[in-house]
């Protein structure tokens, strides 16, 4: 397994539709690990949420945050970041509507994306970054 990889080593792992999980902390200091899609850009995972949200409040309370996105299928490629999280308001609609036609396709994903209304963005920089790929174990 290579281990100590930068987001970059990862090829295109994190343009892929796959679905992230993310870690936001109740005011118990316990975790609430959330299913979420997800866009990275600018060195930062983007995440779209509403405003009055669970995630959203987690944030306000504890800006204290982690995110993983991984493979299901060799190679394994896979990423975890924690970090401080930030709420954002500017851009969230048009964000939120690209990343949900990322998953679903054009005319679903700006449905879906209608529906939900998400008005903010959590945005999570790398604080500490744990990367793996097990290509090299998978290669004949």
């Amino acid at each position: 397994m290579r281990k100590g990889l930068s987001p970059t080593d990862l090829g295109d792992l994190l343009e892929q539709p796959l679905l992230a999980v993310l870690a936001t902390y109740r005011r118990d200091g316990g975790a609430l690990l959330s299913p979420v899609w997800h866009e990275w850009a600018e060195g930062a995972f983007l995440v779209a949420t509403g405003s009055n949200g669970v995630k959203a409040r987690h944030v306000r309370h504890d800006p204290r945050a982690g995110i993983v996105v991984c493979e299901h299928t060799p190679p394994y490629r896979g990423i975890e970041v924690r970090g401080r999280a930030q709420l954002l308001t500017d851009g969230a609609a048009d964000t939120a509507r690209r990343i949900a036609i990322r998953y679903l396709g054009e005319s679903e994903g700006a449905a879906k994306a209608e529906q939900y209304a998400d008005d903010v963005l959590i945005r999570i920089e790398p604080g500490v970054v744990r990367a793996w790929d097990f290509g090299d174990e998978y290669r004949r």
